[in-house]
């Protein structure tokens, strides 16, 4: 199997995974706001990193100078990021929150197609623009407007290739492990102090009613699925994974029906007909052409 192929097959898996953190996290922030929830997650999936880390032997790793530039940056445009998501699930829907973060598929294309030296082959690149047409079909079933909460998660989707990128570079000298713990540790003590200047301190009952969403969202999305992200950005370019994300929307519209009641319009039903398309041309093999 090829590096390609099996970055393909992480990122089917991360879809699945990925689909749930918009839904688990509402249902969280219904309880204990969206800086809070943020917060316990880091802390629930810290106590996994420095488990695994510590089993793994990658503590060795932060020795290596060389990392701390692309491990910072990493950190910062990481932390930046879901700052802006969680604050912005707060005025949207979790079917809007998982399409407009797609939306980071257009920016990578920006960034590293049109402006920079990543080139994808003509078959991938005609599935990308596919996939995303069909995201647009989704996020905009009836006219152009956007939230403030939209808006806060497009910005979001625009910072999302300048963090993979260095989480890229990063891979080069740490595991995955070792950049997902590092990136929990610098971000948490900003995200704990912010939650507890903006938002009104959580309750013993609150934080009872979310903490099976919170041990969901720290095991499975910031552990299991990060892990799979940084492996996947590993093996294939930040463009086709951006592309790829687009599964998520789908999912999350599929899965918010059922678990949140979020009834998809029929356009955005639609919509999930070239996201699919999309996801075959550019998971196709270019040798079997």
């Amino acid at each position: 199997m090829t590096k390609e192929r099996e970055g393909e097959l992480l990122m089917l898996g991360l879809a699945l995974l990925e689909s749930w953190f918009p839904i688990l996290s509402i249902v969280s922030m219904s309880y204990i706001g969206a800086l809070h929830t943020y917060t316990y997650s880091l802390i629930i999936a810290l106590v996994f990193f420095i488990a695994i880390m510590a089993k793994r032997k990658r503590f060795m790793e932060l020795k290596n100078k060389e990392a701390y530039k692309d491990l910072l940056l990493t950190s910062f445009w990481i932390t930046l990021l879901f700052t802006l998501v969680f604050i912005g699930m707060q005025y949207t829907t979790a079917g809007n929150m998982a399409v407009i973060i797609f939306l980071q598929l257009l920016f990578s294309y920006l960034y590293f197609n049109v402006f920079g030296k990543e080139k994808m082959d003509t078959l991938h690149l005609v599935g990308a623009v596919i996939m995303g047409i069909g995201a647009l079909i989704i996020l905009f079933p009836k006219e152009l407007t956007l939230n403030k909460g939209d808006l806060l998660i497009l910005v979001a989707a625009a910072i999302a290739p300048i963090a993979n990128l260095y989480q890229k570079r990063a891979r080069i000298f740490c595991s995955s492990e070792t950049i997902l713990g590092f990136r929990t540790v610098v971000g948490l003590p900003f995200i704990a102090l912010m939650a507890w200047y903006f938002e009104p301190a959580t309750t013993y009952e609150g934080l009872m009613s979310a903490l099976p969403y919170l041990l969901l969202i720290g095991i499975f999305i910031y552990v299991i699925s990060k892990i799979m992200w940084i492996e996947a950005l590993h093996r294939t370019s930040i463009t086709k994974i951006s592309a790829m994300m687009g599964l998520v929307p789908m999912m999350t519209l599929f899965f918010a029906y059922f678990y949140l009641n979020e009834v998809p319009e029929f356009r955005q039903m639609m919509g999930i007909i070239p996201v699919l398309v999309g996801g075959y041309l550019l998971t196709k093999p270019i040798k079997a052409l």
